[in-house]
This record gives structure tokens, sequence and C-alpha cells, in this order.
């Protein structure tokens, strides 16, 4: 039996408290995992009030509804780094909060809620602060995407230029599959609680730039332009955090690593130019 198989779709919407009661309440669930929400900080500083309600607002909703359907199902929220916005490195789960976007000041909005109905109404309610995690599923809108795509698709002659903003910004790349995997672990603790999820290693958007095109043989600077418009108005430090609370709770360290992580997402995007390629020569 395929995966696919064993899932059933229940239409709602973040911004309808009456679609989530429904799905809730028709479920019953033991576990819900928030990972739905306006999660792109360039776009939210285009829609700030869509950002606010769907990101954070939406959260209440769901946690509201739990209480009153039942109290006993476990709720976790994934949160951001980009929380932090100018702090000192590395941040604990105790660092001040100065989100740098709409985006990052909904995610606070969100761990406040949380914190909430987990300590006012008992419930087993846990968050993760996820630094940036990357995959072979992130949409083509985010830069590590992007970069990957265009060095597989240039080495392949499907495209000749790679236009990007700034690239001196250094951040904390994770792989999404583990940070998924370390989601379900955090509700499997006896209690509730909020963790940071990060490698503690950081790499400029150069470096993943030039280590995605060396995956396929290219110099990078050869392909790539630049535009002060992909520049973003609010410039977030460079973050990283400290794992060590989720090491001591659950045995969490991060196991791919920069270099892995960037040749995985390269070689998936080769595989699709290649696919693009066969259905050009049909």
């Amino acid at each position: 039996m395929h995966i696919l198989d064993k899932i059933r779709l229940h239409k709602g919407d973040l911004a309808d408290a009456t679609s989530i009661y429904r799905v809730i309440n028709e479920i019953g669930p033991n576990e819900v995992y928030n990972m739905a929400d306006q999660d792109h900080v360039s776009w939210s500083y285009d829609s700030v009030d869509y950002s606010f309600d769907i990101t954070g607002a939406a959260v209440g909703r769901i946690l509201e509804i739990i209480k009153q359907v039942d109290k006993k199902i476990k709720f976790f929220q994934p949160l951001s780094s980009n929380m932090f916005g100018k702090a000192q490195n590395p941040q604990n789960e105790d660092a001040y909060f100065k989100p740098q976007s709409p985006y990052g000041c909904a995610k606070a909005f969100a761990y406040l809620l949380t914190k909430y109905y987990r300590e006012v109404f008992g419930l087993f309610a846990s968050t993760a602060i996820f630094y940036n995690h990357e995959s072979p599923r992130r949409l083509e809108e985010y830069v590590t995407r992007k970069i990957t795509k265009a060095a597989a698709r240039i080495s392949k002659r499907l495209q000749k230029k790679l236009i990007l903003g700034d690239i001196e910004l250094k951040i904390d790349f994770g792989y999404a599959k583990e940070y998924a995997e370390t989601a379900w672990r955090i509700l499997q603790l006896k209690n509730p609680d909020d963790f940071i999820i990060c490698t503690g290693e950081l790499h400029s958007i150069k470096e993943f730039l030039e280590e995605a095109f060396k995956v396929v043989g290219l110099d990078a600077y050869d392909y790539v332009e630049f535009d002060k418009k992909l520049f973003r108005p609010g410039k977030t430090d460079s973050l990283t955090g400290d794992f060590s609370k989720a090491t001591k709770a659950f045995g969490y360290k991060p196991k791919t690593k920069f270099k892995e992580l960037v040749r995985i997402m390269v070689e998936h995007d080769l595989k699709e130019a290649e696919k693009e390629l066969l259905l050009m020569k049909r």
C-alpha cells in the first residue's frame, strides 16, 4: 500500500474556526501538528494582515477548539528563529524576541498563544523553534531551492542565468526531514515543553551558492547576477541556536551536515532537469 493511500484529506481553512472545529471534532485526533501557515518572510511584508492572522491568530483558534473538544489532544506548533531577529549567538529557549518582519512577529504570537494554553488550561501543547530547514520539497520562491534548481538546469543548458539578492547573510541550515521527525519525538515526551532545533553551524547563502554549483562542476559566478530589489527591508542577524535542551530531553542531534544537504537538493533537481529534457525531446 502506498503512503498516500493511508492519508485522508479534510477540507478546511485556518481563517475559518468552524471548519477547524468540524475536522477536529469529527476525527478526534490524538495529536495535532500545525504545519500550515504563511511561512514566507518576504511575502509577509506584502501580506501583513494575512500573515498575522494565519501564522499567529489561527494558532489560538486551534488551541481553543482543542480545549473545547478534548483537552487530551496533544498539540505541536513549529516556530521560527525569525522571532529572535536581532540577537546574540547562540540563542536558547529563554532568548529575547526582536522580530524584523511581520512573519517573525506572527510566530512570536503563536509561541505566546501556545504557552498560554499550556500553562493556563493545562493543554499538552509543545513548540519547537526551528531554524532554517531545507529539502528538495522547498518551493522555488525560497533562495535555497532557487539556487539548487538553477544549478541543475544551467548544467543541463535549460537555463542561462540566476538572479539573486543579498548572499552574505549567514544561516543555520538544517534538513527538514529530520526536523519533521523531531516534531513527532517532542510530542512523545512525558510533558509538553519548548525546544530549539538547529544545527549550531552558520553558512552563508554565498557558500550555499558555491557548493550547489560545485556539485554540478560549474563556477557559480559565471552565471549569477544580483538585483538589489531582492534585498529584504528588515534585515535579520545571522542566527544560530543552542539545542542542548533538546539533546538532554530526547537525544536530539543534527545528522545531515551542510554539504550533504546541498548535495541532496541539487541531485534531486538534476533528476527533475533530466525529466524536463526528456519531455522536450518528445
